[in-house]
């Protein structure tokens, strides 16, 4: 489901830009089993996650948790980071980020002071996941994005951020490991990543 705000204009009035947005997202009553962000201008509306995207969640946080950055929280907990460069505000699926990030008593998270983001697709979410969201977490400065094509079974890590969104990437399918760069320099295995088997 997607709500698209076409920024109309009201009574000759510019259409709100960014901030509008923001103040038109707090107000907005989701529908349970969904998350809001903000994507390319627009409030998307998207559905919570499938069951087992709870396993692979809680496989990547305690291979990464060790490694951390000093002062760095690892979590999946729901979380609006926002990205007012970009004109971005997103809920990514795993966030590591320094723990002053989290000290706060609003609801709009600095995505500056995020370390990691993880992403796990969805047929809903995969085009954002791997496109727009490469680009604005990229041209944010986030140093490592990993996108986790659900659909396709594989892994892709990106980092070295940049204006182009990121210089470098490696993808491999599910089942291998995958080096997380700095700064945790670690090691990613993604066995257990795979849909269970339908019955």
């Amino acid at each position: 489901m997607t709500l698209m705000l076409e920024r109309p204009t009201i009574s000759g009035t510019k259409p709100p830009g960014f901030e509008g947005l923001l103040d038109t997202l707090d107000e907005l009553n989701v529908p349970a089993g969904y998350k809001a962000e903000i994507i390319k201008g627009n409030i998307v509306l998207s559905p919570w996650s499938k069951g087992y995207y709870t396993r692979v969640m809680k496989l990547v946080c305690d291979q990464l948790e060790p490694y951390l950055p000093e002062g760095h929280l690892i979590s999946q907990a729901p979380q609006l980071f926002v990205f007012p460069g970009v004109e971005r505000a997103y809920g990514p699926d795993i966030h590591a980020a320094h723990e002053q990030t989290y000290e706060t008593t609003g609801n709009h998270l600095d995505g500056e002071g995020l370390s990691f983001v993880a992403e796990l697709t969805s047929s809903s979410t995969r085009d954002n996941d791997l496109t727009d969201k490469v680009k604005a977490y990229g041209k944010a400065g986030v140093p490592v994005y990993l996108a986790l094509d659900m659909q396709e079974e594989q892994a892709t890590i990106l980092w070295t951020p940049s204006a182009k969104g990121y210089e470098s990437r490696l993808t491999v399918p599910f089942g291998e490991k995958l080096s997380i760069p700095e700064p945790f320099d670690c090691p990613l295995d993604t066995a257990g990543f795979r849909a269970p088997k339908k019955p």
